[in-house]
């Protein structure tokens, strides 16, 4: 038996001390018009934005969301529809509920929040006093309140707002730097960045976090070219992922310039995660053009480290949020 533990010991070390792989985004599922991707879903599938609305995604296929049509259905907008998903929680204070699986939109009309229901059916859900609305997401994490989070650009500044389940928005910050693409919430792991909201800055390349009061520090500069439709655009965090579970990135197609996109979803599998040093919690960042792709590791006392972990294509045009599928429940408790 000892010897059994030695060799365990001796291989988890070497495991360990390998040098991590250089990887690569893969194109795995065509989709034409792609701009982000939310979820996973309560039934295990990620909600797609593409040309003419939303499907599902469940990592083989892309079904129809649902079969509404007509008066009602969801109409997206002709930018950058980008999406967030809730769960179902309940803010006491404000006496309302969001639901499970609802996704929300950036509108077609540029300062509406839209909510379409997991039936389909789309309605105004909010309007944001801004003139072009460039990110969203849901605080899972607790942080801000369990809202709805969107940022709101003007005059290369943003101004960031938390919208409570009765589509009521308040602003927490108006002197925001640029931010524009994928927004998340880390979880309380992520080192003293625990619990903030994430954001990119393709403009000057940099990787924001603001805290529930409104304040923002950088936290890493990860040396990826910067400049607009070419610099830090995707994010997610990555979960707890099984042995077949992946991450998934938008690819934009018909875009204009040296990144025109291939309107398809790109793949990079849990196998190859783990092979690029890659773990449960890291923050993964994209850049829009070519898909240059680092992970990020922040560690209470210890800051953060950024470590490059490969790319997509030159031709790639990289959109919105990073999101998983294949990810591990917590164990429930007893």
């Amino acid at each position: 038996m000892a010897a059994v533990c030695l060799a365990f010991l001796l291989a988890s070390c070497a495991a360990e001390d390998a040098p991590a792989q250089q990887v690569s985004w893969r194109a795995f599922q065509p989709a034409p018009g792609v701009v982000d991707l939310a979820g996973p879903r309560s039934d295990g599938r990620l909600v797609a934005a593409v040309g003419g609305g939303l499907q599902l995604y469940n990592g083989a296929g892309l079904t129809p969301f649902t079969s509404a049509t007509g008066a009602g259905a969801y109409v997206p907008s002709a930018g950058e529809p980008y999406l967030a998903l809730t769960p179902k929680v309940r803010l006491p204070k404000a006496h309302c509920s969001f639901h499970r699986d609802d996704v929300f939109a950036i509108g077609a009309n540029p300062n509406r929040i839209v909510r379409i229901t997991r039936s389909g059916a789309a309605s105004d859900f909010a309007t944001v006093p801004s003139p072009f609305l460039s990110a969203i997401t849901f605080d899972r994490v607790g942080s801000f309140g369990n809202r709805l989070l969107v940022i709101g650009v003007a005059s290369d500044q943003s101004t960031l707002f938390a919208i409570d389940c009765r589509g009521r928005v308040r602003a927490v910050t108006g002197h925001g730097p640029h931010v524009e693409g994928g927004i998340e919430v880390a979880p309380r792991s992520f080192g003293s960045f625990g619990g903030r909201l994430l954001g990119l800055d393709e403009l000057h390349g940099r990787i924001y976090a603001f805290n529930p009061g409104g304040k923002v520090t950088t936290v890493a500069v990860p040396g990826i070219p910067s400049g607009p439709d070419i610099g830090v655009e995707a994010l997610g965090f990555v979960p707890r992922l099984k042995a077949n579970g992946a991450a998934f990135l938008a690819d934009r197609g018909a875009q204009p310039g040296t990144h025109p996109g291939s309107d398809a979803i790109l793949r990079l599998s849990a196998a190859e995660l783990r092979s690029a040093g890659v773990g449960a919690g890291d923050l993964l960042v994209a850049a829009e053009g070519g898909g240059e792709t680092v992970a990020v590791r922040c560690r209470k006392g210890k800051g953060c480290d950024v470590r490059r972990i490969g790319q997509a294509l030159p031709a790639t045009h990289a959109e919105g949020h990073i999101a998983f599928l294949g990810v591990r429940r917590p164990a429930r408790r007893r």
